[in-house]
């Protein structure tokens, strides 16, 4: 009966422990995703910048490129850009946060992980 239990247990901790890394790796690739979307914004940016502010230019917006000048796009991509680096902080707190709680878990739950 002690094994039983002992064998319950210990799948229980597996799939609490598979959840841990599955949410991590969740959380980790957003990251990549919102990284590589704020690099993109970036470099916009720095191509539009020495530009003359009536120059025209096309956004991709909902599918549809639409035409506009230089002056009312960068606003826009400056603004997207900003909330891409308050997203992507939360999303690297979100992450040290996850990781801080799962190595209180395996502390807890003296967890010692043979392979990863």
């Amino acid at each position: 009966m002690a094994q039983q239990v002992s064998a319950q247990k210990q799948q229980e901790l597996q799939l609490q422990y598979s959840s841990f890394k599955n949410h991590l790796q969740q959380l980790a690739q957003k990251i990549g995703d919102i990284e590589q979307e704020a690099e993109e914004h970036k470099l916009v940016l720095e191509t539009l910048d020495p530009l003359p502010a009536d120059r025209k230019c096309f956004r991709l917006i909902n599918g549809v490129l639409v035409q506009r000048t230089v002056k009312d796009v960068v606003p826009a991509v400056k603004t997207n850009a900003d909330g891409l680096r308050t997203v992507l902080d939360d999303l690297l707190k979100q992450y040290k946060e996850r990781q801080t709680e799962m190595e209180k878990w395996k502390r807890r739950n003296h967890v010692q992980v043979l392979q990863q």
